[in-house]
């Protein structure tokens, strides 16, 4: 399935569609479907993933249900579409900002890349109730990794990258925890606004730091 093999191999900013009845190839294809995906993630946003219907994303798009059901089967194929560009979308901006070179250290460059992440909370569609896809509950899963592994792999690979430290099973698994730590907190902070919960943010900034100066030595954000 489409989906699997994206999120297996870290999916790209030109990689956003998942369980699709027929992938577009033409620039009309593809903005039909683009238009679907944002009524979706305008639905989900109003009302949350639960009551969203393939019915209110044809609406809001403007489209037949018909037209709809030309790219996906059902709901949670849309869903799953929609979870993959958030994580596209997410993390592209999260690993750029990791690997900007205006950063001077490595808590530099992890504080604004947790800024991006929580401002995803508040600005792209969909993502403060839809996140990455893990709230969807499939059976048997598609992959072997969860959302939070992909993401903390390739976060980790652009901090090695950009700093140099040293890899290996102990700081692999201490990141995927300060990245599961992260994601907790930043949900909380946002489950009842898009402003956040600033407390929230700030805990799960310095929780994150201090599991994370074991394997990269102290610093302090200058910024």
């Amino acid at each position: 399935m489409r989906l699997t093999v994206a999120l297996q191999e870290t999916p790209t900013p030109s990689d956003p569609v998942a369980a699709l009845r027929n992938e577009p190839v033409q620039a009309r294809s593809t903005a039909r479907l683009t238009a679907l995906l944002d009524a979706a993630a305008a639905v989900v946003d109003e009302i949350g993933f639960e009551r969203m219907t393939t019915a209110m994303v044809a609406d809001r798009a403007g489209a037949s249900i018909g037209t709809v059901y030309r790219y996906f089967p059902d709901r949670i194929a849309v869903l799953q579409a929609l979870s993959t560009r958030n994580l596209s979308r997410v993390l592209t901006r999260v690993s750029d900002e990791i690997l900007d070179e205006r950063h001077s250290n490595w808590a530099d460059s992890f504080s604004a890349a947790f800024g991006v992440f929580a401002e995803a909370y508040r600005s792209e569609p969909s993502f403060r109730g839809l996140r990455f896809g893990d709230v969807l509950d499939m059976r048997p899963a598609a992959q072997e990794q969860t959302f939070n592994s992909i993401v903390s792999n390739r976060l980790l690979d652009n901090m090695l990258l950009r700093f140099g430290f040293a890899d290996g099973p102990e700081v692999r698994f201490t990141f995927e925890t300060a990245v599961e730590v992260s994601d907790a907190l930043a949900t909380r902070a946002f489950a009842r606004g898009l402003h956040g919960d600033q407390a929230f943010l700030d805990a799960g900034r310095d929780l994150v730091f201090g599991m994370l100066a074991r394997h990269f030595g102290t610093a302090q954000p200058t910024t």
